[in-house]
This record gives structure tokens, sequence and C-alpha cells, in this order.
């Protein structure tokens, strides 16, 4: 029992970690195929190949778990998938919602700047909890509200520019109307709320049933490709035809679209080992990392004061909801004596 335990524990915190450094490494390389002077490629495109990629790596983990073998592989997808129709179209739903989720966080970013961006969308996190209490009867006690609120102003601390020149030249590239900067905070709102509910959704699918985290995946990828496609054909498919669907791909972008990938997966393992508002923490502690990496090597940003009292109050919370955990256990210990 106690072993199981340890496993269970080492799980979340691989996953966590694994996800901080996805979130950190997408957000870098991300930033870096938007700005860089090259040939453009479309972002709807970009996300379909995503889906795709992450089914692909999905179906080879299913054949590592049934001792890689061809004929139970396509047994196992099919029972899982084809037999269970009812269970597949659950998966509509979150993977509809995650493929509006996507473009709209490009359409953000094409709009505002990366502070205004990356404060906005944590708002995601007090989404996921509200969701997380309407849809899975869970209770946030006063302690995880004070934590929620701490890491929501911590990271509005974090991401907050500074006078330095590096911020200046990233919060200022392009001047933008004030109907362009609507646009793009109803975008990152929509997206928060997509996220939130859409997260919550997929996690108590995967916790109510027996059907494997990967075989799940699989279906949220058929169904991200197929609600991909029709956002490619609906907004971009004039570009497409001109061009082609691959235009501007290069190293760079295949990167994004791996990162991407396997970022689905790491959340997945996120939420079925822990839970969706850990995850938020995780993604918020990512955008610290971030920061730190943009000053070390990057050399394109320098900390201000709003940096360290933002990096005080994101840890102080990471501590604070845990701590709340802890306490639970008191009253066991108490009656065991």
């Amino acid at each position: 029992m106690t072993m199981e335990i340890f496993n269970q524990n080492n799980r979340k915190l691989i996953s966590l970690i694994a996800l901080i450094l996805q979130t950190t490494s997408i957000v870098l390389v991300l930033r870096y195929s938007r700005t860089r002077k090259a040939e453009p490629y479309i972002s709807s495109t970009a996300i379909v190949a995503s889906e795709f990629l992450k089914g692909l790596i999905c179906i080879i983990l299913v054949w590592f778990e049934t001792d890689c073998s061809l004929n139970r592989l396509i047994k196992k997808l099919h029972d899982e998938i084809y037999g269970k129709p009812h269970e597949t179209l659950k998966l509509t739903i979150p993977s509809g919602l995650y493929a509006i989720q996507n473009n709209l966080l490009f359409i953000a970013l094409s709009y505002l700047n990366a502070a205004t961006y990356q404060v906005t969308y944590q708002l995601k996190i007090l989404t996921t909890a509200l969701c997380c209490v309407f849809m899975l009867g869970k209770k946030i006690e006063k302690h995880q509200w004070i934590s929620l609120c701490m890491l929501a102003l911590g990271v509005a601390f974090v991401t907050w520019p500074s006078s330095d020149e590096g911020n200046k030249r990233l919060s200022t590239q392009t001047p933008k109307s004030w109907l362009q900067q609507f646009i793009g905070l109803g975008a990152v709102l929509m997206a928060t709320l997509t996220s939130g509910f859409a997260g919550v959704y997929f996690e108590k699918i995967l916790k109510t049933g027996p059907t494997s985290v990967w075989v799940r995946n699989i279906q949220l990828a058929i169904f991200g490709t197929i609600f991909g496609l029709v956002i490619v054909y609906i907004f971009d498919y004039k570009a497409v035809m001109e061009k082609g669907f691959f235009q501007g791909y290069s190293t760079v972008v295949w990167i994004v679209i791996f990162l991407q990938a396997i970022g689905g997966l790491i959340i997945a393992a996120v939420i079925k080992y822990a839970d969706n508002i850990i995850k938020g923490f995780a993604t918020s502690l990512s955008i610290i990392l971030s920061s730190a990496v943009s000053y070390f090597i990057l050399n394109d940003f320098i900390p201000s004061l709003f940096f360290f009292i933002g990096a005080m109050l994101v840890i102080t919370a990471t501590f604070l909801y845990g701590w709340e955990r802890k306490v639970k256990l008191i009253p066991l210990n108490d009656q065991k004596r």
C-alpha cells in the first residue's frame, strides 16, 4: 500500500515537472516562430498537424501496452473506439472546445502583447476551479480560494511589463487600435472559458471509466483533427489552396507542432494523476521559468520589482494550496491515537 502511494506520488511529480518544462518550451519556441523573419505559416494547419501527431503517438503507446502486438492493437482500438460509440462521442465536446481554444489563443496573440495575454489567460485557473465545483462536486476551501487569487495576482505581477528596452520592444512591436485590443481580449477571455470547461469535462471522463488515457487521447485526436480541418476550411481555405497546407513550415514550426502534441499527452497525465487546478499551477510556474530563460539565455528580459513580488506570491500560493491538503490528515492521526 505504501509503495503504491509512493509510485502514485512519483507519477504526479514527474507529470507536473514535464508539464512545466513543456509549457515553457512551447511558449519560447512559439514566440520565436511567430516573430522570426521568414515565410509565415498558417496557425490553424499547425493545430491540425499537432492533433494528428498526438493521435499517432498515442497509437504507438497503446501498441506498447498490448505487448507490441498488431492484432491486439487493432482489437483494442476497435473495441474501445468503434465498439463503444457512446463513449467515443463523449469526446466531441472537449475536442471541439480545445480546437476553438487553440485558434482563439493564436488570435489573441495577434492583437495583444505578451504581458497582457499571459495575465489575462491566467483567469483559466479560476474558471477551472468553478467548473470543478459545479461539474465534479469538488469542495474548494477558503485556503484554496485564497491561494487561487494569490496565484492570479502573482502571475499578474510577474508578467507586468517593466520599463526596460527589451520589454518595451516586445509590448510595442505593432500599434493596435482599441478595436483590435478588444478583439484580442475577447479571444483570450473566451479561451479561458473553453479551457476551464473542456479540461474539467475531460478530467471527469478520464476518472469515471476504465478506458486507457492513451485511448481517450486517440479519441480526442480524431475529433480534434476533424474540427481543426473544419476551421481550416472556414477561415484559411483560400490561403491553403494558393500556397499549400504546409506553407511556411520549417524545423522551428515542426518543433512547435511536436511540443503542442506531447503537451496534450502530458496534460492528460496530470489530469489522470492529479487534478486540473494543479495543472493550472504548473502552467503558471512555467511562466516564471520562461522569464528566467529569457533573462539568462535569450537576454531579452530584465526582472523588475514586480517580477520578484509576483514570484514570491506564486511560490507562497503553491505552498498554501499544498498546506491545506495536509491539514485534512490531522483528524485521522488524532483518531488513531
